[in-house]
C-alpha cells in the first residue's frame, strides 16, 4: 500500500513539477524571446502576465472542476491541454500568438497543482500525511529553484523554444502513467450546474489583480490611473464574489472552508511562504546578473545547491511532525528564514560565487519546516470530500503570496535605492576623505587611458564625475538589496512569534 502511494505521488508530482517549473523557466528567456519575435521588453512581459492571469483564474475553481468531471479525468485533461499548449508556444511566430497560447497554457496548468495535492492527500492514511506533504513540498519549492537554471541553460545552449518543447514528451508520458496508475475516487460525482455569475466575478477580480500586480511597479503604482482602476475593480469584484459565494448552496469555490480555524491559519501562512519562496528565488539571480555580470546559466546554477538541501530536509521535516507540535515547527522555520535573510545582509561588491551559493543555501534552510507543517495545519481538519476545494484554495494563496511579494519587494527596493543614493550623495564633499580619494583615483585613470594632448580640464572633470556617479549608483543598488533582505528578515522574525501563538492542536494531523 505504501509503495503504491509513493508511486502515485511520484507520477502526479511530475505534472505539478512541470507546471510550476514553467512559471519561472520563462523569466530568464524573456530577452531572447523578445529579440527573436521582434518585440520590446515592455511588450514581452505579457508572456509572463498572460500565463499568470489565466492560472490565477482557474486555480480556485479547479476543485469544482474536479468534482464536476472527476478528479482523475480533469487531471489528465489538464496535462494534455498543458502539453498541447506548450507545443503551440514553441512554434509561435509572433508575440500575440505566443501570448494567446500562454493564456491556454495557464488555463490548463492551473488545475495541476491542486489536483496533485488532493490526490496525494487522499492516497496516504492520516498518520502518514507528513510524508505525503513532504513530497508536495519538494515539488513546490524545488521547481522554482531549478527553473532559472534549467531555463538559462536551454536558452544559452539551444533555443528559447525548447523551454516549451521539453514539456511535450514529459506531458505525454505523465498522462499515460496517470491513466494507468491513479485510481478514481468515488466521491467525485457532483452534478451541480456551474455558477456563471460567481465564476465571472471571480475571474474579473483575480484577473485584474494579477495584471495590476505584474505592472504596478512599471507604471508607478497608484500614480497611474490605469493601475488604480485595476485595483479598484479587483477589490470590488473580490468583495462581491465573497458575498455571492457565501450565499450559494453549491458555490464554485467553497469559501466556507475558511470557517475552519486551522485551515484559515494554514492559508495565511502559505501566503507568506509563497512570498518567501518566490521573492528569494527572484532576488539572488537578479542581483548577480545585473551587478556581478553572471550569465543566465551561472545565475541559475547558484540556486541548485539550495534545491539539493530541500531534497535532503523535506523528509526530515515530514518525520518531525510526529515529534513536535506543528506550531513549533512553523515557528522554527520562520526563525531560520529570518536569520538567513539577516545573514544575506553581508553581500558586498567583493562577494564571489561561493558566497552566493552559501547565501542561497541559508535562505532555503527553513523552508521545509514551513511548508510541510503548514500544509498539515491546513489539511488536518479537511475531509476527503473537501480535498479538491481545499487544495485549490491553498495553491491560490501560495501563488498570490508570490505575486504580492514580488511586486511589493521590487517597489520597496526601488524606493530604497533612491534613499541610499541620496544618502551617499550627501557625503560627496571635499572634506570627506573617501570622496577626495575617489576624485584623485578616477582622474588618474582617465588621464592614463587617454593621451594628455587630447584632454582638457573639462573633459577630465566630466569623466571623473561620471565614474564617481556610476560607483555611487552601484553601491546604492547593493545597499537597496541589503535593506530588502533586512526587511524580509524582520517580517519572518515577526511571523515566527505569531506562529508560536497558533492554535495548531495535536502533534500530528488528524482525520
Amino acid at each position: 500500500m505504501k509503495s503504491k502511494s509513493l508511486v502515485i505521488s511520484f507520477v502526479v508530482s511530475i505534472a505539478a513539477f512541470m507546471e510550476i517549473l514553467d512559471t519561472t523557466v520563462t523569466n530568464v528567456a524573456l530577452t531572447h524571446i523578445a529579440g527573436d519575435l521582434g518585440a520590446g521588453m515592455e511588450e514581452s512581459t505579457w508572456i509572463l502576465t498572460s500565463y499568470l492571469v489565466t492560472n490565477a483564474i482557474i486555480l480556485p475553481v479547479s476543485g469544482w472542476c474536479s468534482e464536476k468531471f472527476g478528479r482523475k479525468r480533469y487531471f489528465i485533461v489538464c496535462i494534455v491541454g498543458f502539453t498541447i499548449a506548450s507545443f503551440l508556444c514553441g512554434i509561435a511566430t509572433s508575440l500575440p500568438v505566443l501570448v494567446f497560447f500562454r493564456l491556454i497554457q495557464g488555463l490548463a496548468g492551473g488545475g495541476l497543482q491542486p489536483s496533485q495535492q488532493a490526490i496525494i492527500k487522499d492516497s496516504f492514511p492520516p498518520q502518514k500525511l507528513g510524508s505525503a506533504f513532504a513530497i508536495v513540498g519538494i515539488v513546490n519549492v524545488c521547481a522554482p529553484i531549478l527553473g532559472p537554471a534549467f531555463g538559462g541553460y536551454i536558452t544559452d545552449n539551444l533555443s528559447w523554444r525548447w523551454i516549451f518543447f521539453i514539456n511535450v514528451p514529459i506531458g505525454i508520458l505523465t498522462a499515460i502513467l496517470v491513466k494507468k496508475l491513479v485510481p478514481d475516487f468515488q466521491h467525485e460525482t457532483a452534478n451541480s450546474s456551474i455558477d456563471y455569475i460567481g465564476f465571472i466575478m471571480l475571474a474579473v477580480g483575480l484577473g485584474t489583480l494579477q495584471v495590476a500586480l505584474d505592472n504596478a511597479q512599471q507604471y508607478d503604482w497608484f500614480a497611474s490611473s490605469g493601475i488604480t482602476a485595476l485595483f479598484i475593480i479587483s477589490f470590488i469584484s473580490i468583495i462581491a464574489t465573497i458575498i455571492w459565494l457565501s450565499r450559494q448552496k453549491n458555490p464554485i469555490v467553497n469559501i466556507r472552508l475558511f470557517k475552519i480555524p486551522r485551515f484559515a491559519i494554514g492559508c495565511i501562512m502559505m501566503f507568506f511562504i509563497g512570498t518567501l519562496v518566490n521573492v528569494s528565488v527572484m532576488l539572488l539571480p537578479m542581483l548577480v546578473q545585473n551587478y556581478f555580470c553572471y550569465d543566465a546559466t551561472t545565475a541559475g546554477l547558484i540556486l541548485v545547491p539550495g534545491g539539493i538541501v530541500i531534497l535532503l530536509l523535506m523528509p526530515v521535516a515530514g518525520k518531525s511532525l510526529k515529534i513536535f507540535k506543528l506550531k513549533y515547527l512553523i515557528a522554527f522555520g520562520m526563525f531560520i528564514s529570518a536569520g538567513s535573510m539577516l545573514f544575506s545582509q553581508g553581500i558586498s561588491l567583493q562577494s564571489d560565487k561561493t558566497y552566493f551559493i552559501l547565501v542561497r543555501v541559508m535562505q532555503i534552510l527553513g523552508t521545509p519546516f514551513l511548508f510541510v507543517p503548514t500544509l498539515s495545519v491546513a489539511f488536518c481538519d479537511i475531509s476527503t470530500k473537501e480535498s479538491n476545494n481545499a487544495s485549490a484554495i491553498v495553491s491560490l494563496m501560495k501563488n498570490l503570496g508570490g505575486s504580492f511579494g514580488i511586486s511589493l519587494i521590487i517597489s520597496y527596493m526601488d524606493h530604497r535605492q533612491q534613499i541610499e543614493q541620496a544618502y551617499l550623495a550627501s557625503h560627496l564633499t571635499l572634506d570627506h576623505i573617501g570622496y577626495t580619494l575617489g576624485l584623485n583615483q578616477y582622474t588618474a585613470i582617465i588621464q592614463n587611458i587617454h593621451l594628455p594632448s587630447l584632454l582638457n580640464s573639462n573633459t577630465v572633470i566630466y569623466g571623473t564625475m561620471m565614474k564617481l556617479y556610476q560607483s555611487l549608483q552601484l553601491q546604492a543598488d547593493i545597499l537597496a538589496y541589503i535593506d530588502t533582505f533586512r526587511l524580509l528578515g524582520c517580517l519572518f522574525l515577526a511571523l515566527a512569534f505569531v506562529a508560536l501563538a497558533l492554535p495548531t492542536g495535536k502533534k500530528q494531523p488528524v482525520k
